[in-house]
C-alpha cells in the first residue's frame, strides 16, 4: 500500500487542533501528519530535504526489506533467502522486534512505515524518516559526494532485469557463483577517496552497450599478448608505465578486476560493476551511523514537542513518544546482556542535544573549548552546518564536549597483549579529555576499522600472479580462515595465482602471506 501525498494544498490542521485521536489512522491521517511535521521542519529548523513518498508496509515486507538492505529493487541472490527466513524466525518466536521504518537515500525520499504503528508511531517514524533523515542524506557532504539519489532507483531497475537476462543466458548457477565472489570483495571495493566526478547512474544503462561493445582500452593495450614460454627471453616494460595502466597501487578489488581482470567476459565485468556501485552506495552510511541518527532522533524530538506545543497531539499521544523515544535512546551498561557498544541513537541524540546547549547556555568550560559556537544563540544553525559538514569521526572528534564525557562516564582503558594487566590510560583531567575524545573518534574512523588491502603489482609477462599487500595496522593481521575464504574467490575472478602479503606499514618488514589458486569456477 502506498499513501501518495498530495501536494496541491496543505491539510494541516491549525494550532489547537488534534492530527487524530487515539490509535487509529487512515491515508488522510497520515497526510495531515506529514504537512504538520513539514510546517514545523522547515519554518522553525530550517531543515530542506527531497520530496517525501511514503510507503506503508506490512511486517512481512518489513522483514523483506531487511533482506535485501533495504531497497525497493534488487537482484536475486539467495543470501537474501537467507537473511529473511533468520529474521522471520527470530520475529515469530519474539526475539527481535521490527523498525519502525526504512528510509531510502533516493529522489523522491521514500520512507516505509509499518501498517501495525499507531498514529502517535506514524507521526513519530515521519518526523524521523521523511525529515530528519532526508535532511541529512540531501545535505551531507559525504552523500552529495558518493551517491546519485536521484538515479539510484533507475539503476537498481536496471542492475535487476540485467542480472534476470544473465541467469536466463548464461544459467543461474554461473551468475550466483559471480555474485557469490562479488558479494564476498564488497567491502573491498569502494573509493575511499574522490574520483574526478561522483558516478552518474542515469548514464549507466546506456553506457553498459558502450562498454560491452567497444571494450575496455586498458584491458586490450594490458593483455594482448600471452605469457612468454618456459626460457624465453621476458620483455621489460617500464614499471611507471604499468602501474599507470593498471592504476596501483590500487584499493578497490573490484574495480580493478573489472577493468583488467584478463579472463573475465563483458557480462561479468558488468556485475562487478553493479554490486561495486551498489556497494558504493553504501559506503557514506557506513561513516554517518551516529550523526544520521542523532540528526534524526533529534529532528524527531523537537517536531514532536512542537506538536504538542501547538496543541495538535494529546497527552496521551505525547506519552507514548516519550516512552517509544526513551526507548530508543536508551545505553545499556557495559554488563548488561544487551550490552553491544554505544547506542548510535544515544550518542548522536546526546551530541545535538549537547551542542544546542553550548550554543544557547554555554558554561566557562564550554567557551574555553568552543570558542567558535559557544554563546552562538542559535543551536539549529550549528546544528546544519554539523549535519551538512561531518562524518562520524571527525564530528565525535571536534565536538564531544567534557560535560558529556563525564555524564557517559567515559575512560580510557589500554589492553595490551604484552602486559599482564589492563591499564587506565586517561581519567576526567584536560589532558584525559583530549586522549579519550581522540581514541572515542578513532573507533568510528573507516581507516582503522576497515582492513587497508591494496593491489601494487601484477607479473604481466610471467605466471600473471597478482600481489597484494595489507598494510597491518599496529601489526594486527587477518583472521587467517576469511582471509584464504576471501582470497579464493579474488584468485577465481582473478583467474590467475594470488600473493597477499601482510606489511607492517611501520618497518616495511612482512608479517605473513597468503595464496590462492585460481579454480576454473567462472571459465
Amino acid at each position: 500500500m502506498a499513501a501518495s501525498l498530495s501536494r496541491t494544498k496543505s491539510t494541516a490542521p491549525k494550532p489547537g487542533e488534534l492530527l487524530f485521536t487515539g490509535n487509529d489512522w487512515d491515508f488522510d491521517t497520515i497526510r495531515r501528519i506529514h504537512d504538520a511535521c513539514e510546517g514545523i521542519a522547515g519554518p522553525e529548523l530550517g531543515l530542506s530535504w527531497y520530496p517525501n513518498q511514503i510507503e506503508i508496509i506490512t511486517a512481512e515486507q518489513m522483514l523483506d526489506a531487511y533482506a535485501s538492505i533495504g531497497m525497493p529493487l534488487f537482484y536475486k541472490h539467495w543470501s537474501f533467502g537467507k537473511h529473511f527466513a533468520q529474521h522471520e524466525s527470530s520475529y515469530r518466536r519474539g526475539l527481535m522486534g521490527l523498525a519502525y521504518e526504512i528510509v531510502i537515500n533516493s529522489d523522491p525520499c521514500i520512507s516505509y512505515v509499518m501498517e501495525e504503528n499507531t498514529a502517535t508511531m506514524q507521526t513519530l517514524v515521519i518526523a524521523h524518516a521523511a525529515f530528519g533523515h532526508n535532511h541529512f542524506f540531501k545535505n551531507n557532504y559525504l552523500f552529495r559526494q558518493w551517491t546519485d539519489a536521484e538515479g539510484i532507483l533507475d539503476y537498481l531497475d536496471f542492475a535487476k532485469r540485467y542480472i534476470a537476462r544473465c541467469e536466463e543466458r548464461y544459467g543461474h548457477h554461473a551468475v550466483e557463483q559471480l555474485l557469490d565472489a562479488a558479494h564476498a570483495l564488497m567491502s573491498q571495493g569502494v573509493h575511499r577517496y574522490p574520483r574526478k566526478k561522483r558516478p552518474d547512474l542515469a548514464s549507466e544503462q546506456r553506457r553498459e552497450r558502450e562498454r560491452e561493445e567497444h571494450g575496455e582500452q586498458i584491458f586490450n593495450d594490458l593483455w594482448r599478448t600471452l605469457p612468454q614460454k618456459a626460457g624465453a627471453a621476458k620483455a621489460d616494460p617500464a614499471l611507471d608505465r604499468r602501474r599507470a595502466l593498471l592504476e596501483l597501487p590500487q584499493e578497490n578489488l573490484l574495480y580493478f578486476l573489472e577493468k583488467v581482470a584478463p579472463r573475465l567476459r563483458p557480462w561479468q565485468r558488468e556485475i562487478l560493476r553493479i554490486v561495486r556501485l551498489v556497494a558504493q552506495y553504501f559506503y557514506p552510511q557506513r561513516q554517518t551511523k551516529v550523526m544520521n541518527e542523532g540528526c534524526a532522533t533529534y529532528c524527531h524530538y523537537r517536531i514532536m514537542n512542537a506538536l504538542s506545543q501547538k496543541g495538535q497531539i494529546n497527552e496521551a499521544a505525547y506519552l507514548e513518544f516519550l516512552t517509544s523515544h526513551t526507548n530508543v535512546i536508551r545505553q545499556p551498561n557495559f554488563d548488561e546482556r544487551g550490552f553491544g557498544g554505544h547506542n548510535p541513537y544515544a550518542l548522536g541524540f546526546a551530541m545535538m542535544q549537547d551542542i544546542a546547549r553550548i550554543a544557547e547556555d554555554p558554561t566557562d568550560e564550554d567557551r574555553a573549548w568552543f570558542p567558535d559556537i559557544a554563546g552562538r544563540g542559535d543551536g539549529m544553525e550549528i546544528l546544519r552546518d554539523c549535519w551538512e559538514n561531518y562524518r562520524d569521526e571527525s564530528f565525535i572528534a571536534q565536538f564531544l564536549s567534557p560535560k558529556l564525557m563525564r555524564d557517559m562516564r567515559l575512560f580510557h582503558v589500554v589492553d595490551d597483549p604484552d602486559e599482564p594487566e589492563m591499564r587506565v590510560e586517561a581519567i576526567h583531567d584536560e589532558r584525559g579529555y583530549r586522549k579519550m575524545r581522540r581514541s572515542f573518534a578513532r573507533q568510528y574512523d573507516v581507516a582503522w576499522l576497515d582492513p587497508d588491502i591494496e593491489v601494487v603489482d601484477v607479473d604481466l609477462e610471467g605466471d600473471r600472479k597478482l600481489i597484494l599487500h595489507h598494510k597491518a595496522l599496529n601489526r594486527i593481521t587477518l583472521q587467517k580462515d576469511d582471509a584464504r575464504r576471501v582470497l579464493q574467490h579474488l584468485a577465481n575472478l582473478w583467474g590467475y595465482d594470488v600473493l597477499l602479503k601482510e606489511v607492517d606499514p611501520a618497518t616495511g618488514s612482512v608479517l605473513t602471506e597468503h595464496t590462492a589458486t585460481a579454480r576454473p569456477v567462472f571459465f
